[in-house]
């Protein structure tokens, strides 16, 4: 796997935004409340096998159990998804199950047995086992905050598990502005029936009138903030946890979902980790925002795309709602 390397300009930004310097993606009025804990991310330019082992194990977190480790198996093979031979060494450290579930739309990963062949086709099925959590079926686990979905629905498998590693490449994406930790979560974890709920803000399960109820942006986006808390809070019960990845490099503006994105115009910039998804999605964020853009690496397009469809308001609520901290450190592993 190639390295990937980082200029000095955005090491000197990503810094900077650590201390809150520079403009913020996140408009809201920063917390002022001393007494809320910093949550430490972790960081590394390189992106290869063996610096997304060494920013796992710096989080300090042991798996215990069986592990579940939740990717995107992308929609086509010009999807931007992580490739099997970036998170193979991860993986198989961990002995971990590559977990996914079926999509919302038509597609090739609407059904098990679709999605199954695009994971096989992906070439994840040759690094690890591949579960698709709502092959049997869905269940509903509580969420905190009811104000547009009154539950989480995730696939009927998701209890077979005690330890996730949420292992997300971040980009953008077409209806939510970006995703990270958070969307994969959340959208992610969902079964289709769950996709569907959160996507419609709570007014339908029916995937086959998903389209009719896409209307309530920031309804969608907190419904977002609310099923990553409920998957969050489902791995802190005695006996289980949850790490937070974000992989940022291929960052296209559309996601790993759609089958004919958008060329990255925005080179890579590295690995980040958290026990904190809302400061690791912050943290990404900050360093996309306060990114110094010059020809052929502009993070424009993407900043576009976050504002144009309030993409940040998923950490605005999430915060807000208890899931986590937009205050943090950054801890550079170089």
């Amino acid at each position: 796997m190639k390295k990937r390397n980082l200029s000095l300009v955005l090491i000197s930004a990503l810094m900077m935004t650590a201390c809150g310097n520079k403009r913020s993606s996140n408009e809201a009025e920063e917390v002022k409340n001393d007494s809320i804990p910093v949550a430490k991310v972790y960081f590394t330019k390189d992106i290869t096998p063996e610096s997304l082992v060494k920013i796992y194990e710096a989080l300090g977190v042991e798996p215990n159990g069986k592990v579940a480790v939740k990717i995107s198996t992308g929609e086509s093979s010009e999807s931007y998804n992580l490739s099997p031979d970036l998170i193979k060494d991860l993986v198989q450290k961990v002995n971990g199950a590559l977990v996914e579930s079926n999509t919302a739309y038509p597609g090739n990963r609407n059904t098990t047995e679709a999605h199954l062949k695009a994971a096989e086709e992906r070439g994840y099925t040759a690094i690890a086992p591949v579960d698709i959590m709502d092959a049997e079926g869905d269940l509903k686990i509580p969420v905190n905050d009811t104000t547009w979905i009154k539950y989480d629905i995730v696939g009927s498998h998701l209890p077979n598990y005690d330890f996730m590693i949420n292992l997300a490449h971040f980009k953008g994406h077409q209806m939510g502005g970006f995703g990270g930790v958070l969307k994969n979560s959340s959208i992610g974890v969902a079964s289709t029936a769950g996709k569907t709920y959160i996507h419609s803000a709570g007014r339908t399960e029916d995937w086959e009138h998903f389209w009719e109820y896409t209307d309530n942006q920031d309804g969608f986006i907190e419904s977002m903030a609310s099923a990553a808390q409920g998957v969050h809070n489902y791995f802190k019960q005695p006996g289980k946890d949850i790490v937070y990845i974000n992989v940022m490099n291929n960052m296209s503006i559309d996601c790993d979902c759609n089958g004919h994105p958008t060329a990255p115009g925005l080179k890579d910039m590295g690995i980040m980790a958290s026990t904190d998804p809302v400061a690791l999605d912050k943290a990404a964020l900050d360093m996309v925002f306060n990114h110094e853009s010059v020809e052929g690496d502009d993070a424009q397009p993407m900043i576009d795309r976050i504002k144009e469809l309030h993409g940040t308001h998923i950490i605005d609520h999430a915060e807000k709602i208890g899931l986590g901290t937009t205050k943090y450190e950054i801890i550079n592993l170089e």
